[in-house]
């Protein structure tokens, strides 16, 4: 809500003046660090004001209280510590309590690789694929093939699938390592290429980190999102891009702001923070709102609950 200087000395009981708080702000907007939406109304902090505030004036967020650290201790007990499952619900929790948008990234590591296959039968014709990481997630994939499934055909191949694909990149994939694979599996061994084609899709995707993004009911909440409500919801649905946006190059909190972007999404603020998983793996949870956040709230819950998701993640 734009306030005017009569106001704000007002709401902040201060023994200024009103022309002497009019000037200031007059100051303030001529440096571009407020905004006045007419000519007859208050001012407003912009992007420019909130960004100063953050680097100049935010020196040390208050501290977590003790009641919110409860909190979150309580909320991390009853999630499931799967790392997929995990993260997805440790952005629903967060979401749930802050009352903003979060977003979580499963942990992603360069030399993520798959430690272990298992085979199993689903259905006469069916199997899954269930592949086991280095960094303890767990990954899976539905093979349909055209021979009766059994108990026994599943163990043949993962074993043969353990024998040539654990802990080997997609890239070191060959025509070569394909029919290693296909003789392990004895005569007719061809025809487990559905289960072989699940293998190579979860090696190529087990590099990636998912992206999970929940509370998208509170974008309704913030009137200066309105215009790019459209545009907010297709970002928070493109994981690749939202990845980008979210994850710190180290470990400190970041603060971004839509307006300062090379594509604008203007009101938008999004407060991030990196988890360290252990064995090199890392994370990230952001938490998104409009430019006026409360950070000094914010932030110091944001970075406990960072590391309550990396202990967690890294099987603490």
């Amino acid at each position: 809500m734009p306030l005017g200087a009569q106001l704000l000395g007002d709401y902040l009981n201060m023994s200024v003046c009103a022309a002497a708080m009019h000037h200031g702000m007059a100051a303030w907007t001529k440096l571009g660090l407020l905004e006045q939406p007419h000519a007859a109304a208050g001012r407003v902090p912009n992007y420019k004001g909130y960004r100063y505030y953050i680097e100049n004036i935010l020196d040390e967020p208050a501290q977590i209280t003790p009641r919110e650290k409860s909190k979150l201790n309580e909320m991390f007990r009853s999630l499931d510590h799967d790392p997929e499952k995990l993260a997805q619900g440790a952005a629903a929790a967060f979401s749930e309590l802050l009352g903003h948008v979060v977003v979580t990234t499963t942990p992603r590591a360069e030399d993520m690789r798959i430690a272990h296959f298992e085979v199993m039968q689903v259905g006469r014709y069916s199997a899954v694929v269930l592949a086991v990481t280095n960094g303890g997630g767990v990954r899976t994939r539905v093979a349909k093939t055209d021979f009766e499934m059994s108990a026994e055909k599943a163990r043949n191949a993962a074993n043969a699938l353990n024998q040539h694909l654990r802990f080997v990149a997609e890239a070191d994939v060959t025509p070569g390592t394909i029919r290693d694979v296909v003789d392990g599996l004895g005569e007719g061994g061809g025809r487990y290429w559905p289960i072989l084609s699940a293998a190579i899709t979860l090696l190529s995707e087990v590099g990636k980190a998912s992206v999970y993004f929940e509370g998208q009911q509170y974008l309704l909440h913030w009137p200066e999102l309105e215009d790019n409500l459209r545009r907010l919801l297709e970002l928070f649905n493109d994981g690749e891009r939202l990845f980008g946006l979210i994850q710190p190059h180290n470990t400190h909190t970041t603060v971004e702001f839509g307006d300062e972007w090379e594509d604008p999404m203007p009101g938008l603020c999004l407060v991030s923070r990196r988890y360290l998983a252990g064995g090199g793996l890392s994370g990230a949870i952001a938490v998104a709102g409009p430019a006026r956040m409360l950070f000094n709230e914010i932030i110091p819950q944001l970075e406990y609950f960072s590391g309550l998701l990396g202990k967690a993640m890294s099987g603490q």
